[in-house]
């Protein structure tokens, strides 16, 4: 597919590089070479990914001209940009980059701000060959397009997406801008793969950054292509996906954090879909009791719904999944 107007061709399988900082380089390397050697050739990391870049790095070190590497800052400064482009490129072990994006930060960059000119200066000197934007935010995913600045706009798509999504893809078609889909797999609450990828296979501008830490799942994706298509059966799957998951769910973009209280809300705020919708066995573990009993510490002081780009009442989420866990854990609600 063609990412826009950068005139980038890309695999239609985009490489979401942020789990396998969770892997050690051994691993990383192999799942990584073995999604180049079948054809993967978009890698999406950032600054903020550990060791991510390292990884690939060290995985990708000969065959350079062959991928195409995107990274993100997620600094608001110019002095910081300069200092996260060079560890990027130090870290990728590369002269450039493909495409380099403002990673979630507070505001959309615009051209009279000294960010956006610290980065239009990376690219007039060749460090970066495309200006792209990642957002969870609504409104500055539209000013990013509008601003005309911007050549890929990186923002949450899924099947669990409604007409407020559908509309901002129709809008980068139109504008020729590449959406790059984060969270493709509902930040890690969809099961069925083969119905995400169909979905957005129907989208001819849409990337998919799949978030990938084991060769299994590499190989799901490997497994569909341009002929993979929505079937009655996967339509199916998705209308009971949406209806069990609603609106009001947790996505675990960890925008909310940290908590003042220390409560890992990416975790507490969707325990009851995780033990519904996965093994619960494990989530009933003396490590996790311990997690939830945490969500009693809320002091309803609201910073996370502040920084929440869904908006949602998040110490009512607490509320509610801890009282599930509770009476799942004692048997008085039965899975």
């Amino acid at each position: 597919m063609r990412l826009g107007k950068t005139n980038l061709e890309v695999n239609k399988n985009g490489f979401g590089a942020l789990p396998i900082q969770r892997r050690n380089e051994k691993d990383s390397i192999e799942i990584l070479k073995t999604a180049y050697e079948n054809g993967i050739d978009f890698y999406d990391t950032a600054r903020f990914y550990t060791d991510s870049e390292e990884k690939l790095g060290k995985a990708f070190k000969n065959v350079r001209e062959d991928i195409y590497l995107a990274s993100k800052t997620g600094t608001e400064t110019p002095e910081e940009f300069w200092k996260d482009l060079e560890t990027s490129l130090k870290e990728l072990k590369t002269d450039y980059l493909d495409l380099y994006q403002f990673h979630n930060i507070s505001f959309c960059p615009k051209k009279e701000d000294d960010i956006y000119q610290a980065m239009l200066d990376a690219k007039n000197q060749g460090l970066v060959n495309h200006i792209g934007i990642t957002t969870h935010k609504i409104t500055h995913a539209h000013e990013a397009l509008e601003s005309g600045l911007y050549e890929t706009l990186q923002y949450p798509f899924s099947y669990l997406s409604g007409e407020t999504e559908i509309e901002l893809v129709e809008k980068c078609a139109k504008l020729d801008v590449g959406f790059i889909a984060m969270k493709a797999m509902g930040g890690g609450l969809i099961k069925n793969s083969k119905a995400s990828f169909a979905y957005i296979n129907q989208f001819d501008n849409v990337l998919p950054i799949w978030g990938i830490q084991k060769l299994e799942e590499l190989n799901e994706f490997l497994s569909y292509d341009e002929s993979t298509t929505l079937t009655d059966e996967l339509k199916a799957d998705i209308e009971d996906d949406k209806k069990e998951l609603g609106e009001n769910f947790c996505r675990g973009c960890g925008y909310c954090m940290p908590c003042p209280e220390g409560i890992n809300i990416s975790l507490c705020a969707r325990m009851s879909l995780w033990i519904r919708r996965f093994p619960t066995e494990p989530n009933m573990d003396e490590r996790t009791q311990k997690i939830m009993e945490q969500t009693k510490d809320c002091t309803r002081c609201y910073s996370c719904v502040d920084k929440c780009p869904y908006e949602l009442d998040i110490p009512e989420l607490l509320k509610e999944n801890y009282e599930d866990y509770i009476n799942v854990l004692k048997g008085r609600t039965i899975i």
